[in-house]
């Protein structure tokens, strides 16, 4: 994946791009407070996260987390996913 506005951490502990989160979900990003909001289509809130510039700002915090692409389901059926 290349290095776009940035990356953050779902509720699974997977980092996930904020140009492809995945599940149709939309990211808004505030670069200066570092929040990302993930929201569905029609702008129901469905996760609140950090935004880190970098793979290596991760690393950095101290956060071990497995890049994962948008194709990843964020849970899972029995989760109610």
């Amino acid at each position: 994946m290349t290095e776009g506005a940035g990356y953050f951490i779902d509720w699974n502990g997977k980092a996930r791009s904020t140009d492809d989160p995945g599940d149709g979900y939309i990211c808004d990003i505030d670069k200066v407070a570092r929040y990302v909001a993930v929201t569905t289509p029609t702008g129901t809130l469905v996760h609140e996260a950090t935004l880190y510039r970098s793979l290596e700002a991760i690393a950095k915090a101290g956060i071990t987390a497995e890049l994962v692409p948008g194709s990843t389901p964020w849970g899972k059926p029995d989760e109610g996913f």
